[in-house]
């Protein structure tokens, strides 16, 4: 009886190893296809943005005027990187250092172009 359970348990030792040999790997589905690599360089890429970048704004009912620089929460009159906030906008906001202006847009020139039309 001893001998036959060793033979059965090297046979199936026998298998799990053949069948493991034998597997295959398969492609990660979230990757990318191929052909996107075939892209020329620069292409369909966003532009470099360089300086502050305005992510939020908050006009409350009240007299509150908040804007999101970079991730810091910056209050009407304080400072951020040196420079006041003067100018609180629905869409932009007006930084000031001394007689220098920065208007800071939440949405870049190139977000404004109309998207094109998908065809069905």
């Amino acid at each position: 009886m001893d001998e036959t359970m060793n033979r059965l348990l090297m046979l199936c030792a026998g298998l799990l190893l053949s069948a493991a040999a034998g597997a295959q790997t398969l492609a990660d589905p979230t990757q990318p296809p191929p052909e996107s690599r075939l892209l020329p360089a620069g292409a369909d890429m966003a532009p470099v943005v360089s300086g502050p970048q305005l992510q939020s704004v908050l006009i409350g009912s009240h007299g509150r005027q908040v804007a999101v620089i970079d991730g810091q929460t910056i209050r009407k009159g304080e400072k951020f990187n040196g420079a006041t906030l003067v100018q609180v906008n629905k869409n932009s906001v007006v930084l000031q250092s001394g007689r220098h202006k920065q208007v800071l847009t939440l949405f870049p020139d190139d977000a404004k172009k109309p998207a094109p039309k998908a065809a069905y």
